[in-house]
């Protein structure tokens, strides 16, 4: 039986995703930093285990996927999808370099710790997956989100070219950029919780892009089985 681990799993996508590898068979793991979703999330999977951590700390990273690992035996597909609408968002032409490290780090550092964390198991195996959830930042530049865009492409970047370098061994990398809000997602909160900070914004469009999680998650189904392109963009 494979297992697939959910890192930043969340009420939207996180669940929807859940369910939908589920379905398949696969044993879940849910990773987040606040008990109270994870008790919430897991009245909706009672099937699934859970484990607390800070994926901006290296340690409980770490931590985590060692938990899963040492529950499970291994990590078949790794799901990053954390929300990122509540980090600090710094217009481009205000980025200080000497702060962007910190700025990056949920968007861009965390995820490439992650996958060092995992591929040199999935490697000796010769199959696994990473799957992340991404933003059409990384695709077409916002200014009012310059920090997050720069992450966003960094972040593609890697994906891509490490989907590349390891075409012959079995391990897959994927990136599901999405352009509009999720429904019930932690982002759509935040939109909701404070509207004058998105005052830059066509708020109403946003509002209404109500992506619908169960359809994100069905692609990430799709490219962990096909595993024939390194990307797919929804919504927009």
């Amino acid at each position: 039986m494979k297992t697939i681990a959910i890192f930043g799993a969340g009420p939207a996508l996180g669940l929807s995703v859940a369910r939908r590898f589920g379905r398949e068979g696969y044993r879940v793991a849910l990773v987040a930093r606040r008990q109270e979703s994870l008790d919430a999330l897991a009245v909706e999977l009672p099937d699934a285990e859970t484990f607390r951590a800070d994926l901006l700390d290296p340690a409980q990273l770490t931590a985590a996927v060692a938990a899963i690992e040492n529950r499970f035996g291994h990590i078949d597909v790794a799901v990053w999808s954390p929300g990122g609408l509540d980090q600090q968002r710094v217009a481009v032409l205000d980025i200080d370099p000497d702060e962007l490290p910190a700025q990056l780090e949920l968007l861009l550092l965390a995820p490439i710790r992650l996958a060092r964390l995992l591929l040199p198991g999935m490697r000796g195996r010769g199959d696994g997956a990473l799957l992340y959830a991404s933003g059409t930042l990384a695709l077409r530049p916002t200014p009012q989100l310059g920090n997050i865009g720069v992450a966003l492409a960094g972040m593609r970047n890697y994906i891509h070219g490490a989907n590349a370098a390891l075409a012959d061994e079995g391990v897959y990398l994927g990136v599901v950029p999405i352009d509009g809000l999720i429904k019930n997602s932690a982002a759509e909160a935040v939109v909701l919780s404070a509207p004058e900070e998105f005052a830059n914004f066509d708020l109403a469009a946003l509002l209404a892009s109500g992506l619908d999680p169960d359809d994100i998650a069905e692609v990430f189904w799709d490219l962990n089985l096909k595993r024939d392109r390194v990307e797919e963009v929804v919504g927009g």
